[in-house]
């Protein structure tokens, strides 16, 4: 019983790591904006507003790393990199889009349910 115990508890802290990653303020935002297609390092450092290059360059390693995103360094000079998602990134896309979708649908009533509990 003991081992799936200890695979029940790492499944918890994969699934906890996941969800902080796509709950962080820059990572779907940059995982939609690469749906469209590849995109520079400078292309997404301007359409994603507001996000300093340090913060840019440290999501877009978290995103490499954990596989939703490639990056393709190409030999010109000065050297631009591109990046864009992989397979699991596009599969990541689905539930991501889901997700807009359902705020879109229902920001009039999480608005008025937030305005009614500040009012309390």
């Amino acid at each position: 019983m003991k081992p799936a115990l200890r695979h029940e508890t790492n499944d918890c802290r994969v699934i906890s790591d996941m969800l902080s990653r796509v709950g962080d303020k820059w990572s779907m935002l940059i995982v939609t904006y690469l749906g469209e297609g590849p995109h520079r390092f400078s292309e997404l450092k301007r359409i994603v507003g507001g996000i300093s290059q340090k913060m840019l360059t440290s999501t877009l390693r978290n995103l490499e790393r954990d596989g939703i995103v490639s990056r393709f360094v190409e030999p010109t000079r000065p050297p631009s990199v591109t990046y864009e998602l992989t397979d699991l990134g596009r599969d990541m896309l689905v539930p991501v889009s889901a997700l807009e979708m359902w705020t879109r649908d229902n920001i009039d009533r999480i608005e008025a349910a937030r305005a009614k509990f500040d009012a309390l």
